[in-house]
């Protein structure tokens, strides 16, 4: 088969088969662009192999086993799996590190709580400091402080008395 005739039934197959591959190499890659790029390596090979082919067997199903190898090829090599890779790392960063936004915003919010616990009398500020800031059970405080745990958790009940209607009046003047 000369080169003429070669190409002639190339364009001929490419035609015929194009969109058949795009759409079989699309479900294994999951990806038009590559897909295309597989089914343009199987055009290439099919090319390279022309004069061996016998005709024994349909045209299609011969094009669609180099398809069909190309994708699982791809799905194989190390490009593909070094950007699976990075989708996966960047899809994980991103469900994982919040915003600079939302980062600077929650900080300003705790410095602004801080503040507002800071300006209640030192009874109340250290047990609200002890059992939120450093995770302290009402027990442990008593002994700390050298005070019952019921006064711990009046003093806890009367500091959240005193804390809700300050939070209230910060959130209402857009701090």
């Amino acid at each position: 088969m000369d080169s003429e005739e070669k190409n002639y039934l190339l364009e001929k197959i490419m035609i015929e088969y194009g969109n058949e591959l795009v759409r079989l190499a699309f479900s294994y890659v999951k990806d038009k662009e590559i897909a295309k790029d597989l089914v343009q390596n199987t055009f290439i090979k099919c090319y390279n192999n022309l004069d061996s082919f016998r005709f024994e067997a349909q045209i299609k199903t011969w094009l669609y086993r180099i398809t069909i190898n190309e994708c699982k090829d791809y799905l194989k090599s190390w490009h593909y799996k070094m950007v699976q890779a990075k989708s996966f790392i960047n899809e994980t960063t991103k469900a994982v590190l919040p915003s600079i936004e939302k980062t600077v915003i929650d900080k300003y919010k705790e410095e602004e709580i801080k503040d507002i616990i800071f300006a209640l009398s030192k009874i109340y500020r250290e047990v609200v400091y002890l059992y939120y800031y450093d995770s302290l059970s009402t027990e442990e405080i008593a002994e700390v402080l050298g005070v019952s745990v019921n006064t711990v958790k009046t003093r806890l009940r009367r500091a959240k008395q005193r804390l809700e209607p300050m939070i209230k009046e910060a959130e209402f003047n857009g701090r």
